[in-house]
């Protein structure tokens, strides 16, 4: 049996791929999790049913749904509007689906319910290793990140991202290890928000190819041959 880290842990939960994959990571770590979803307006609203049902697939003690219209409001992503998504916009290189600020955002109000909780641990799916390179998926932000947190709730906190240095066919890998596959299955990663997802987007292709590499046929994509879709 793998020994327990901590009591519990708020754990960030799209609905995507990544983050589910973390929560069932989480599983083996921790006795008890909350996982903590945002609707901050995204065009993939899928995912928040997605979350709410892998939520409860994973007996997770308790699931809260934050609205955040800010990011909606403020705009400047793809995610965010009906614009077409481009994989560098011209800013810096970066894809124009980057949501300025929102992992801040999230892991700060992770680690404030955690506080309220009495709990030091979080759990986030960022990636450096995937294809897009958003600045707020590096292990360099998630430290600075973790250290500002402490100095202004003084309060101890661990931000743990199993998947940072990994690739996508090791992530897949990571997922059968943990258990995560049957939940994989109710998953959703679609940019373009649809079931079946549309296989085109960055985000499709992204993770056709991490199963494609691992030798693991999609779970979702077999719930959806199976539903005759």
């Amino acid at each position: 049996m793998m020994e327990k880290i901590a009591p519990s842990a708020v754990v960030l939960l799209s609905g995507g791929q990544d983050s589910t994959t973390c929560l069932y990571w989480a599983k083996k770590r921790f006795d008890r999790l909350y996982a903590l979803t945002f609707d901050y307006g995204q065009r993939h609203r899928i995912e928040l049913d997605a979350a709410h049902t892998i939520a409860r697939m994973a007996g997770v003690a308790e699931h809260r749904i934050l609205r955040m219209s800010e990011l909606e409001e403020l705009g400047g992503s793809a995610l965010l509007s009906d614009a077409p998504i481009q994989e560098t916009s011209g800013r810096g290189n970066l894809p124009n689906t980057f949501v300025p600020g929102r992992n801040l955002l999230f892991l700060t109000l992770a680690a404030a319910w955690a506080y309220q909780l009495e709990c030091h641990d979080l759990v986030g799916g960022m990636c450096q290793t995937d294809y897009s390179g958003y600045p707020d998926c590096r292990r360099a932000t998630i430290d600075a990140l973790e250290e500002a947190i402490r100095l202004g709730m003084e309060w101890e906190i661990r931000i743990h991202t199993p998947l940072m240095f990994l690739t996508k066919a090791q992530s897949v890998k990571l997922a059968a290890e943990v258990g995560a596959m049957d939940a994989l299955a109710y998953s959703h990663t679609c940019y373009e928000g649809r079931f079946p997802p549309c296989g085109i987007c960055p985000a499709c292709r992204l993770r056709a190819k991490g199963f494609e590499e691992a030798g693991v046929e999609d779970p979702l994509l077999i719930r959806a041959r199976e539903m005759a879709i």
